[in-house]
């Protein structure tokens, strides 16, 4: 019972108290990274982001990545309770400079953002042949 008072109460709320906007809130993600001879791979979970949403940099050996989660505005439905509160994401990692930062590349899947960090070629794994004589 005490639920459906609650919900009654918020619709009795003016149009302008219903639109008013709560601050963004800004939570890390999760991401797997994994490594390669040849590079380091970051696999990063950014639910509600496409590849319009995401800002991917490198300064001073940082890498950041941003993902900000738009809220849906219908345009034919008045907001009758609002749970769901978009955020925004948001994470850094500090790069060796085994990197080549000049050569990473990004992709983005239905929220899964996939980053290849390709390693500089002096700090690839490398077998070193052993001769005779």
């Amino acid at each position: 019972m005490a639920k459906k008072m609650e919900v009654q109460a918020r619709q009795e709320q003016s149009p302008a108290e219903l639109e008013r906007v709560a601050p963004v809130q800004t939570v890390p993600f999760d991401a797997d990274i994994y490594e390669r001879d040849d590079a380091l791979v970051v696999i990063a979970d950014l639910p509600g982001c496409d590849e319009r949403s995401v800002d991917i940099g490198v300064e001073q050996g940082v890498l950041t990545i941003e993902g900000r989660v738009e809220p849906d505005n219908e345009k034919d439905y008045r907001l009758e309770v609002a749970e769901y509160r978009p955020c925004h994401f948001r994470r850094s990692f500090t790069l060796s400079n085994e990197v080549d930062v000049a050569s990473i590349q990004a992709s983005m899947r239905d929220g899964v953002l996939r980053l290849v960090l390709p390693k500089a070629p002096e700090a690839r794994t490398r077998k070193i042949e052993v001769k005779t004589g």
